[in-house]
C-alpha cells in the first residue's frame, strides 16, 4: 500500500477525463450511437460477470452476519443519502437544467465505491475487512435498489421503470452477476492472483458507459447549455453534498457501538458512490440524449471525493 493516496494516483481520472473529451470532440451520434451503446451493453455484461466471479460467497454472509455495521450502513446509503439528493436536486432546479438536477437525486439512490472506499479505509488506520465487505454488499443491493428506489423518488414522469428496463436491468446487471457466483469456485483465485488486470475491466467498461452518455448529452448541446455560474452553483452543490455526506456519515458512525476501525469503515462506504455502478446503469435507465446529464453530478461528485478522501484519511490516521 503507497503511504499517500492522491488525486493523480487513481486512474479512474484519467480514464474519465478521456471519455468526456472523446465525446466532446468525437461523440458518437445517429447510428453510430447505436453501435456503441451495443458495444457498451456488452461490456456491461462482462463488467457484472467478473463482479459475481471475484466477490466471494463467504463474504456475502459474514456482511449480513455484522447486521450492527451492515444494517445503519445499509439505512444511511439507501435512506439518508437519497433523501439529500432529492433535497439537493430541488435547489439545483432553480439554478440547472432539470435533467441535470435529477443527477443529484440519481447520485444519492447509488451504492459506495468498493475500491477507493477500502483503500482511504486502510490508509485512516480503520476496519479493511469490514469495508471490503459492507462496500462489496453495498454494491450487490445498490444493482437491484437503485432503480425502482430512484423512480420512488423522482415520480413515474422523472423514471418510467417499465417492464422493458427491468428486462434490461436483468439481463444486463442481474443475470451475468449470478453466472459469476455460480461459477467463482473455478475463477476467484485466477482472478485475485490478476487484480491489477482486471481492475482495468472497470476503467474500460465505465469510460466507455460515460463516453455513450456523454454523447448523447454533447448532441443535445451540453456544451453550449451551461453558463459561468451555473457551473459554479454546480459545483457548490456537489461541495456541499460531499460534506453533509461525509460528516453524516461520521456522525452516525459515533452513534453506533462500535470501534473507531468500524466507524473509519463506516464513513468510506456510507458517503462514497459508485461510478462503476452509476455510469453502466445510467446507459440502461436512461436514453443516451437524457443520460450524459444525469451523470454529470455523479462524476464530479467522484472528482470530489477523491481530493477529500486522502487529506482526511490523513488526518484520521493521526488520530
Amino acid at each position: 500500500m503507497r503511504s499517500r493516496l492522491s488525486l493523480l494516483a487513481d486512474p479512474m481520472i484519467a480514464v474519465l477525463v478521456i471519455a468526456t473529451s472523446l465525446a466532446l470532440i468525437v461523440p458518437a451520434t445517429g447510428e453510430t450511437r447505436g453501435t456503441a451503446q451495443n458495444i457498451s451493453n456488452a461490456a456491461i455484461f462482462v463488467l457484472f460477470l467478473v463482479n459475481g466471479m471475484r466477490i466471494a460467497r463467504g463474504e456475502i454472509a459474514r456482511g449480513l452476519a455484522n447486521w450492527r455495521f451492515f444494517g445503519p450502513l445499509f439505512v444511511y446509503v439507501f435512506a439518508v443519502m437519497p433523501l439529500l439528493g432529492l433535497g439537493l436536486s430541488h435547489i439545483a432546479a432553480s439554478f440547472l437544467p432539470s435533467v441535470v438536477a435529477l443527477g443529484f437525486l440519481y447520485l444519492g439512490t447509488l451504492p459506495s465505491t468498493v475500491q477507493s472506499a477500502t483503500s482511504y479505509t486502510s490508509l485512516a488506520g480503520g476496519n479493511i475487512a469490514l469495508s471490503v465487505v459492507g462496500a462489496a454488499l453495498i454494491n450487490i443491493a445498490g444493482v437491484f435498489i437503485t432503480a425502482p428506489l430512484f423512480a420512488l423518488f423522482a415520480g413515474g414522469e422523472a423514471a418510467d421503470i417499465g417492464m422493458e428496463t427491468i428486462v434490461r436491468i436483468g439481463t444486463i446487471l442481474v443475470l451475468p452477476f449470478m453466472i459469476g457466483q455460480a461459477i467463482q469456485g473455478w475463477t476467484i483465485d485466477f482472478l485475485r492472483e490478476r487484480k491489477s488486470q482486471v481492475a482495468w475491466i472497470d476503467r474500460i467498461v465505465i469510460g466507455t458507459a460515460v463516453y455513450v452518455a456523454f454523447s448523447g448529452a454533447v448532441e443535445q448541446g451540453l456544451a453550449t447549455m451551461f453558463g459561468a455560474s451555473q457551473w459554479g452553483v454546480l459545483i457548490g452543490l456537489i461541495a456541499v453534498y460531499l460534506v453533509a455526506a461525509s460528516g453524516g456519515a461520521w456522525l452516525t458512525g459515533g452513534a453506533l457501538p462500535i470501534e473507531r476501525g468500524d466507524r473509519i469503515a463506516f464513513l468510506f462506504a456510507g458517503a462514497q458512490k459508485s461510478v462503476a455502478i452509476g455510469a453502466p446503469l445510467a446507459a440502461i435507465l436512461f436514453p443516451a440524449e437524457v443520460a450524459g446529464f444525469v451523470i454529470a453530478p455523479l462524476l464530479l461528485y467522484h472528482l470530489f471525493q477523491l481530493v477529500v478522501a486522502a487529506p482526511l484519511a490523513g488526518i484520521l490516521a493521526k488520530g
